[in-house]
């Protein structure tokens, strides 16, 4: 039993079915919870909605039947896969359930060995859907902010307000260097060499550079919080532009 523990909501009103439907999973050790309708089966995800990994669901059954379950689960966003069981085989039921937002199909009668090949492919990719975004989710620590602005040293990104900044390459070095580096005084020679890796002859380009920046992230390129000048020393980024 190598599977890891997943949980599989079932609905099916034909007793015998569900029962040897819940049994082929537990053998794979699955968690079921079995449901003899659509309505008990919409109750139970509202119980623990964030613990469904599949929906195995019927789509004749009374009370609620499968497509009605499968409506009111995706009005709530929670996106975890379905497959749906029936006993009609015609097209436009499949297309249907695809439509309304199933993701698999099978046709009664169906083996058990069928029923686990499809439980385990969309089991896996749901897995490797929540891994995804879970790392998405996590917190970059390559990630440089200074309040409301975030330069991303990996992905060559930065952003004012949540809003995405096109800076030339030399731009972004320059924002880099004293985004790492807040408070600390670097004169303008210091950047030029430390980011054309030579000596400074001019630095001019220095100015022109930090006047361009400015006007790509400050809200004021007059009255700039985010890069300052220190008069007769050079420029350096302010820790907390709105202390």
């Amino acid at each position: 039993m190598n599977t890891p523990k997943h949980t599989v909501l079932v609905a099916e009103d034909e007793k015998g079915l569900r029962e040897a439907v819940t049994i082929y999973l537990e053998t794979q050790g699955y968690e079921v919870i079995p449901c003899a309708n659509g309505k008990i089966a919409y109750e139970e995800f509202l119980k623990r909605p964030d613990e469904i990994h599949l929906g195995i669901f019927d789509i004749m059954m009374p009370v609620m039947d499968g497509l009605n379950l499968i409506k009111e689960i995706r009005k709530t966003e929670h996106d975890f896969p379905i497959i749906i069981l029936s006993a009609k085989s015609a097209e436009v039921d499949k297309i249907n359930g695809l439509t309304i937002g199933a993701d698999d199909y099978l046709s009664k009668p169906f083996s058990s060995m069928e029923l686990l090949a499809r439980v385990k492919v969309q089991i896996r990719r749901y897995q490797n859907y929540l891994d995804m975004k879970n790392r998405k989710d996590q917190p970059d620590d390559s990630l440089i902010t200074n309040r409301d602005l975030a330069l991303n040293p990996v992905t060559k990104e930065v952003t004012v307000f949540g809003n995405p900044v096109h800076l030339t390459p030399k731009e972004f070095q320059i924002l880099e260097l004293l985004m790492r580096h807040p408070e600390r005084v670097y004169s303008a020679a210091e950047i030029y060499e430390l980011v054309w890796k030579e000596d400074a002859i001019s630095t001019e380009t220095i100015t022109v550079h930090i006047r361009k920046l400015r006007e790509k992230i400050e809200e004021d390129p007059k009255k700039p919080q985010y890069i300052q000048v220190v008069w007769g020393l050079g420029y350096k980024m302010r820790k907390d532009p709105r202390a």
